[in-house]
């Protein structure tokens, strides 16, 4: 649940600790407590999830 509670808040205001990532990989990372939301923007208010992962798992592979 606070997943998608750190996903819709950053729909609706942008508010949260977001980053664009560096080549290789594309689109942007979020951080949402122990999780990392990996996703692309396709629109204004739309996103696409590529992946969810521990944040221990994150750093170890490449999310792409």
């Amino acid at each position: 649940m606070q997943i998608l509670h750190c996903v819709d808040r950053y729909l609706a205001s942008r508010i949260g600790d977001v980053k664009k990532l560096k080549p290789p990989r594309i689109g942007y990372r979020m951080r949402c407590s122990d999780y990392r939301v990996f996703f692309d923007h396709k629109e204004v208010n739309t996103i696409e999830i590529t992946s969810v992962l521990n944040r221990r798992e994150a750093y170890r592979r490449s999310p792409t």
